[in-house]
């Protein structure tokens, strides 16, 4: 069985919210998009090439996917990243989304949590999920996800979307791997047991 991977970056405070670009989503009245930008490293660099090359499938929700849509099909291919994202299966969760336009890309329109089901269960490499934190929640409540990659960042936002929200469901999860970025960042694997 394939593992789905939730890989996000975090405010010390447990925010996710636009973490690349200042416009990247405003809703709520968030005013610190890209927040993350100024701790990316050269270790953090070296660790996404390592998951890109064990992922063979992305999962995003509209909102997240048509950031990506808007900025990688065009990307500069000296961008380490641009191949890799522009030729790897997508699959996008939303229920208004017509004609995605980014190649490799399919709509799961029906019911999320089976067609992930149905996906986990297809041979294959892993697949990440990037951002998409509504997406994320309903993983999460179905206990779809099999890893946690986070990397949280010495910020505190104060306010914005979080990855782990209130909710009543008791979560326990193993620590797999950690390391450390030079700006101060820590980059935590987490399986839930």
């Amino acid at each position: 069985m394939r593992k789905l991977v939730v890989i996000d970056f975090l405010s010390l405070d447990g925010v996710m919210q636009a973490p690349g670009q200042p416009e990247e989503d405003t809703e709520g009245g968030f005013k610190h998009g890209g927040w993350a930008v100024p701790y990316h490293d050269e270790g953090l660099a070296e660790s996404i090439a390592d998951s890109m090359a064990v992922t063979d499938a992305y999962l995003f929700g509209r909102k997240t996917y048509e950031n990506f849509a808007a900025y990688w099909p065009t990307a500069p291919r000296e961008i380490p990243f641009t191949d890799h994202l522009n030729n790897t299966a997508k699959y996008v969760v939303s229920r208004t989304l017509r004609n995605p336009g980014w190649k490799n890309t399919k709509v799961i329109e029906g019911d999320a949590v089976q067609e992930m089901r149905t996906l986990k269960e297809l041979p294959g490499k892993r697949i990440a999920v990037l951002g998409s934190g509504e997406l994320v929640q309903t993983l999460m409540k179905n206990n779809l996800v099999d890893e946690y990659f986070l990397t949280m960042y010495p910020i505190l936002l104060g306010s914005g979307k979080k990855l782990f929200r209130d909710n009543d469901q008791l979560t326990k999860l193993e620590l797999v791997d950690s390391s450390t970025t030079s700006t101060g960042g820590v980059m935590l694997t987490y399986r839930p047991t």
